[in-house]
C-alpha cells in the first residue's frame, strides 16, 4: 500500500443523463478530472471492491447515504463513493439502491485506484484487479484522513469492513 499526500490526478470517464441522445439509454459520456472534484473542496470518499457485492450493498453504501445530511454539516461539499467498476454498472447500482445524495464515481481501469496504492487482485473471488475498502477525507486534493482496512493483502480470504465505514469517518469529523 502506498501512501500518498495529494489524490492522483485521473481523468474519470463518467455517464450523465442529457435527453438530447434519444432512445432508452439517454446518457452521453462525459469526462471528469480529479481536479474538477477535489480542487476548492472538502470531500469524503470511499472506495469497495463492487457495486453489486453483499457488504457494499447492503452496508457500506447505504449508511453513507443515510448521513449524508450530518456529513454536510460538518463541512463536507461530497461524498464520493469509487469502485473499479464501469459507469453503467455503477449508475445501475445506484439505482437499484435509490442512492440520491452520494455520487458514484466509477474507476473503470481501475487509474485512480492503483495510483492511490489501493488497487488489489481478488481473482480468487472471480473479481480480478478492484479496489481495496478504505474511506478518506480529500480537502482541496490534499490528503487528510485515511482509514484503510486492516490486512490489505491480493487474493485476502475475508473482506474487512471495520474502519471505511460511515460511523467511523463520522465520529472522525466529530471529533477534528
Amino acid at each position: 500500500m502506498v501512501v500518498i499526500e495529494r489524490v492522483p490526478q485521473v481523468v474519470f470517464k463518467t455517464r450523465v443523463r442529457d435527453e438530447s441522445v434519444g432512445g432508452p439509454n439517454p446518457f452521453r459520456w462525459q469526462d471528469v478530472t480529479s481536479q474538477e472534484i477535489f480542487d476548492g473542496k472538502r470531500i469524503i470518499v470511499f472506495s469497495l471492491p463492487g457495486a453489486f457485492t453483499p457488504t457494499c450493498s447492503s452496508t457500506h453504501l447505504p449508511r453513507y447515504e443515510e448521513l449524508y445530511d450530518e456529513f454536510k454539516a460538518l463541512g463536507i461539499d461530497e461524498i464520493y463513493c469509487i469502485s473499479v467498476n464501469d459507469a453503467f454498472v455503477m449508475f445501475q447500482w445506484g439505482k437499484n439502491l435509490g442512492a440520491q445524495k452520494v455520487k458514484l464515481l466509477p474507476d473503470g481501469n481501475g487509474e485512480f485506484t492503483r495510483k492511490m496504492g489501493m488497487l488489489v487482485d481478488k481473482s480468487n473471488l472471480g473479481f480480478g484487479q478492484r479496489s481495496w475498502r478504505y474511506s478518506m477525507v480529500v480537502n482541496d486534493g490534499k490528503i487528510e484522513k485515511v482509514f484503510s482496512e486492516p490486512g490489505y493483502a491480493d487474493n485476502c480470504e475475508t473482506d474487512p469492513f471495520e474502519v471505511s465505514d460511515a460511523d467511523t469517518m463520522l465520529a472522525y469529523l466529530k471529533g477534528s
